[in-house]
C-alpha cells in the first residue's frame, strides 16, 4: 500500500496551468504501486485535485484536518466539493494549540508523517504563511520523504531527494 501525501497551492497565478497540473499528477498516481491511499488536508486547489484524481483511480483518502470547524475557512461555493470529498474519506481532526497557521503547519507535518511520498504542487517560492507549501516540502525532505515537485509555473516535474531515507522501501514512481 502506497501512501501519497499532498501539499500545494490553493490557487495558481495562472489558472490555465491547472489542466497541466492535473495531467502531471495523474501520471504520478498511475505510476505509483497500488493500492493507493491519498493523504490530504482537503484544502481547495492541489489537495482536492489530488484527492479527486486518487478517488477516480480507486484510491482511498485519509483526510488530516487542521482543526474542528475547518469549514469556516471555505467560501460557500467551495463547501460542496469539500464536503463530498470529506464524506468519502477517513477523517483525522487535529487539536493543535495556537493559531490557525500553527494548525496548518501541524496538519502538513502529519500528512508527511503518514506518507511514503509527497506530491507538491508548488511554484518553488517561500511560504506566504506558517505551514505553507514551502514549509511542508522542507519538512518532508528533512524527514526523509521523497517529494515529487510539480511546478505549475515552469511546468516541470522534478524529484527532490530526501536528506535521509524514511524506510528501506523507496517509492520509485
Amino acid at each position: 500500500m502506497t501512501h501519497i501525501g499532498v501539499t500545494g497551492h490553493q490557487r495558481l497565478e495562472d489558472p490555465a496551468a491547472w489542466p497541466w497540473v492535473e495531467e502531471a499528477v495523474g501520471r504520478e498516481l498511475d505510476a505509483a504501486p497500488k493500492p493507493l491511499v491519498v493523504v490530504t488536508s482537503l484544502a481547495i486547489g492541489a489537495d482536492q485535485l489530488v484527492a479527486r484524481l486518487g478517488v477516480s483511480r480507486n484510491a482511498t483518502v485519509h483526510a488530516v484536518l487542521p482543526f474542528a470547524g475547518i469549514e469556516r475557512t471555505f467560501v460557500a461555493e467551495d463547501l460542496p466539493e469539500y464536503r463530498r470529498l470529506a464524506s468519502q474519506a477517513s477523517v483525522e481532526i487535529l487539536r493543535t494549540p495556537g493559531t490557525d497557521e500553527d494548525a496548518y503547519l501541524a496538519a502538513g507535518r502529519r500528512v508527511v508523517e503518514l506518507s511514503d511520498v509527497m506530491i507538491a504542487v508548488w511554484d518553488a517560492k517561500p511560504a506566504k504563511g506558517r505551514g505553507g507549501t514551502a514549509d511542508i516540502v522542507a519538512f518532508a525532505v528533512a524527514s526523509g520523504v521523497p517529494v515529487v515537485h510539480i511546478n505549475p509555473v515552469e511546468r516541470t516535474v522534478t524529484r527532490l531527494q530526501p536528506i535521509t531515507s524514511k524506510s528501506s522501501q523507496q517509492y520509485s514512481g
